[in-house]
């Protein structure tokens, strides 16, 4: 087994390989506006870390969001074609259960929840019984509108720091962002056990900022 995984659906733009055992190589830049610009670099630095090439990687892992619009195009379409150039399958995982993976890795028990920043003064977010297990499905909301429901719960991720006041129990120990390295243990885990993946469609939530502009006047030939 050779993965190789990848995620732009949040601010870092990171990929890592995956020998079915262990991370041999991982990159992590974190830079929300050149996720089209880093993420091929990183490919080609990581491969040549591990003193792999691209030929040999049988499976490619990568974050479905959510996540804005126009960053996480970029990693899932990176995906799918070389997915489709290398005749090997493509594992959709939700980039919450891979920041809640490294969670795990890093320490973290017990019931908790991921919040990312989704711009326009909201999270995308999901709770978690554990690092491995998610109980809700992802979602998009102001963080304000969570202060109930979620009272009380240990909070992680770049959402959870921007609203302090919405998460009451914060902890800025662990991953704002995702890590390739996480995503790609979690996908090793479940190409082990038999778990299931997403489709290599990304996961908005909402609709993209550009809209038609309202009013528009549609002008044909005569």
């Amino acid at each position: 087994m050779l993965l190789l995984a990848l995620d732009t659906a949040t601010p870092a733009v990171t990929v890592a390989l995956h020998d079915g055992d262990k991370v041999i190589a991982e990159s992590r830049q974190v830079d929300a506006r050149r996720h089209g610009e880093l993420l091929l670099p990183a490919v080609d630095r990581v491969l040549g870390e591990a003193g792999r090439t691209l030929d040999a990687v049988t499976g490619i892992v990568v974050g479905v969001g959510p996540g804005p619009y126009t960053g996480l195009r970029v990693g899932i379409v990176t995906a799918a074609t070389f997915g489709a150039a290398l005749s090997v399958p493509v594992h959709g995982l939700c980039s919450l259960d891979g920041i809640a993976y490294a969670a795990g890795q890093a320490g973290l028990e017990g019931e908790f929840v991921v919040a990312t920043d989704a711009r326009r003064k909201e999270v995308y977010w999901a709770r978690y019984a554990d690092a491995r297990t998610r109980v809700t499905e992802p979602a998009v909301d102001r963080p304000a509108d969570l202060t109930e429901p979620l009272a009380g719960l240990t909070a992680i991720g770049a959402g959870a720091v921007l609203y302090p006041d919405a998460f009451t129990d914060v902890r800025a120990d662990m991953p704002e962002h995702q890590y390739a390295g996480a995503l790609a243990a979690l996908a090793a885990e479940k190409l082990r056990t038999g778990g299931e993946f997403l489709p290599d469609q990304p996961l908005y939530l909402r609709r993209p900022d550009a809209k038609v502009p309202a009013n528009y006047k549609v002008v044909t030939p005569q």
